[in-house]
């Protein structure tokens, strides 16, 4: 029987125990550092609670961990987990370099767990419809895609947090924290970066990273890309993603296809009247629609039970972060920057 372990006690880590519990999955131990919160969230969920980290660890019954601790700490967690035969998956980002997210992924693979990461925008449903509709060739070659996260923290987001805008445990700002998403997205839909140009800046917030962002994509099929990362836009607006090409374009806003704009004779894309995402996430960062995370974990369930990799594993969770220091690192020198491959990164 599966039973899961939670790291971390924050917001983000109540939506991972209420994903488990809605899939009828026992959350057996909780750990963190926040004398208050911690005991009161292992009540709620009837698990124990530990401020030891090896002490959880030994923790049993406990078969796997979700991580949703400081983004820095993912890889450091994630491998001593992975080496106690636990299976692992983290909150997004994988880790905050691509260094740490290869060696998870090595802890891992060595350990023969499975590792798998929060992207939890690949299990919409209307975004696995437009990226069917786009594999089939759909807009035919893809020529632009304006990606927009121009969204809004006020300051006590940062000054209220211990890590949040510390480029030593957040490993940067509006990009690495919010965007993230949004580059794994696109990568998702439209394959991987080949170089990037990027400027970043320290606009609104006292902080010691970005945010503020925009950085120009070159695609490795030849399509271009722009690209905005933003905390600093008041009052905070939908993600926003345009995809053109040659047959039209696709308009994506959070999790929906909100227009499909196609040239006479090309393949519909039939409008869903699904419910959209109901995550504030353009004003807040609290999780109040767990639908995604849930989709993701039962994922991750199944492909511990079926001994395959789960849909985003730690290859693919890797990707968005080289995206990301490249695009860190051609801020810094102006210059154009590649993107770090590795192999199994890429595939379906």
């Amino acid at each position: 029987m599966v039973s899961l372990g939670i790291i971390g006690g924050g917001n983000i880590s109540q939506t991972h125990a209420q994903a488990a519990q809605a899939l009828g999955i026992p959350v057996t131990a909780v750990f963190g550092t926040n004398p208050e919160r911690v005991p009161a969230f292992a009540k709620e969920f009837g698990a124990a609670a530990y401020f030891d980290f090896d002490r959880f660890l030994s923790h049993r019954p406990m078969s796997m961990v979700a991580i949703g601790s400081p983004s820095a700490l993912h890889a450091e967690q994630g491998i001593a987990a992975a080496r106690r035969g636990l299976h692992v998956l983290t909150e997004k980002p994988i880790d905050v370099s691509v260094a740490r997210a290869d060696a998870l992924i090595s802890a891992a693979t060595q350990a023969g767990v499975k590792l798998g990461v929060f992207f939890q925008d690949r299990f919409k449903p209307e975004l696995k419809r437009a990226r069917e509709f786009l594999a089939s060739g759909g807009l035919g070659r893809i020529h632009l895609v304006d990606a927009r996260v121009k969204w809004f923290r006020p300051p006590e987001y940062y000054s209220g947090s211990k890590w949040r805008g510390r480029r030593a445990l957040d490993g940067g700002g509006a990009l690495m924290n919010q965007g993230v998403h949004t580059v794994d997205l696109v990568l998702w839909l439209l394959g991987d970066v080949a170089t990037v140009q990027a400027q970043s800046r320290t606009a609104l917030h006292n902080i010691e990273v970005e945010d503020t962002l925009t950085a120009l994509l070159e695609f490795r099929s030849g399509a271009q890309g722009i690209l905005q990362a933003a905390t600093s836009i008041y009052p905070g607006y939908p993600r926003c993603v345009e995809i053109s090409g040659d047959n039209g374009t696709l308009v994506i806003e959070n999790d929906r296809v909100i227009a499909a704009d196609l040239r006479f004779g090309s393949p519909r894309f039939e409008i869903s009247s699904e419910s959209a995402d109901a995550n504030p996430s353009a004003t807040s960062p609290v999780v109040s629609d767990i639908r995604g995370h849930k989709a993701a974990l039962e994922d991750f369930l199944e492909a511990v039970r079926d001994n395959r990799p789960p849909r985003c594993d730690g290859h693919e969770g890797r990707r968005s972060v080289a995206v990301v220091e490249a695009i860190y690192a051609a801020a810094k020198s102006g210059a154009l920057e590649r993107v770090r491959a590795a192999a199994g990164a890429g595939k379906p």
